[in-house]
């Protein structure tokens, strides 16, 4: 057994064997570099590098180490570095696509010497903080004024809201990329320092609330936005009186006509009913003689002679 640990010792001398899972978390764009636990390599010494099951780097003693970029998809291409004493690799112009498990193993023991888990996380976004006045105008005090937070595009994040250094309101993002808001509503003499704060791991941006500033816009548009609902309503209401008088008018006019071509119909049934109860009689016409004139008759008169005796 002795003789085992002794051999076992010479033949890992400068090496550090691992027994668990190293961490490493970096920003997208910076540039990483991932331990091999050697501390020299021996010149018969050859360590390979692999991400995930692709190799990816191979080093050897004072000989040309060779890289394997295009066999995991190319993505490593002309962004690799090796040292040749030590066998650490550092990865250049670090991406989000470049997270993931890493081994580093000898290949004259014929054993995985380090396992490194390497998390890209993406550039933080400075949170956007905006007024809500639609809200504002709608809450139940008319002194409040409600904001909202904001960050998109964003993953593995955590949105919160911070009063003076303590967080009371946050939201998180998971491994899909998307947007995050988070409303906070104050009073407008507000003295208290409010910031949004996103973060992830490693990394956090800040953006400071001023009060006066949005608070101020957000009351000047109160008096707009309350208006709002009442001008709609008046146009609603008058445009829909136009509507229903327009409608009224048209079915007046309708039956109108309805009623004055029933009556003339009736009227013209009636006339055809009662004249099929008449019973006309062929008129005779007699010429009457002409009178002579006075003048005339007294041509016709015969005088006889008259004695008068006494």
């Amino acid at each position: 057994m002795f003789i085992f640990i002794c051999l076992c010792s010479w033949s890992l001398t400068g090496v550090f064997v691992a027994d668990a899972v190293k961490s490493e978390s970096v920003t997208e764009g910076e540039s990483v570099s991932l331990n091999s636990s050697f501390t020299q390599i021996h010149r018969d010494e050859e360590i390979d590098w692999k991400f995930g099951d692709f190799l990816i780097a191979k080093v050897k003693k004072n000989k040309e180490s060779k890289f394997y970029g295009e066999n995991a998809e190319g993505r490593f291409r002309d962004r690799l570095k090796l040292d040749h004493q030590t066998g650490s690799l550092t990865i250049i112009n670090s991406r989000t696509t470049d997270s993931g498990l890493y081994t580093v193993s000898s290949i004259r023991t014929d054993m995985t010497i380090n396992t490194i888990n390497l998390t890209v996380y993406a550039r933080l976004p400075v949170p956007d903080i905006s007024r809500d006045c639609s809200s504002s105008s709608s809450s139940s005090s008319s002194s409040s004024c409600s904001l909202v937070c904001s960050a998109v595009n964003v993953s593995h994040v955590t949105l919160s809201w911070f009063k003076g250094n303590s967080s009371f309101s946050s939201i998180s993002a998971s491994d899909l990329s998307i947007s995050l808001s988070l409303p906070l509503e104050v009073e407008y003499q507000d003295k208290n320092t409010y910031s949004c704060v996103i973060n992830n791991p490693i990394r956090n941006q800040t953006r400071h609330l001023n009060i006066t500033e949005l608070c101020h816009t957000c009351a000047a548009g109160i008096t707009i936005y309350s208006l709002q609902p009442f001008i709609v309503s008046t146009l609603y209401q008058g445009v829909s009186s136009l509507i229903i008088g327009l409608i009224s008018a048209a079915g007046s006019l309708l039956i109108v006509a309805v009623v004055g071509i029933f009556c003339i119909c009736r009227k013209t049934h009636q006339e055809v009913q009662s004249g099929e109860e008449i019973t006309y009689a062929d008129p005779t016409f007699y010429k009457r003689k002409a009178q002579k004139s006075r003048a005339q008759e007294e041509e016709d008169v015969v005088y006889a002679g008259v004695v008068m005796r006494h």
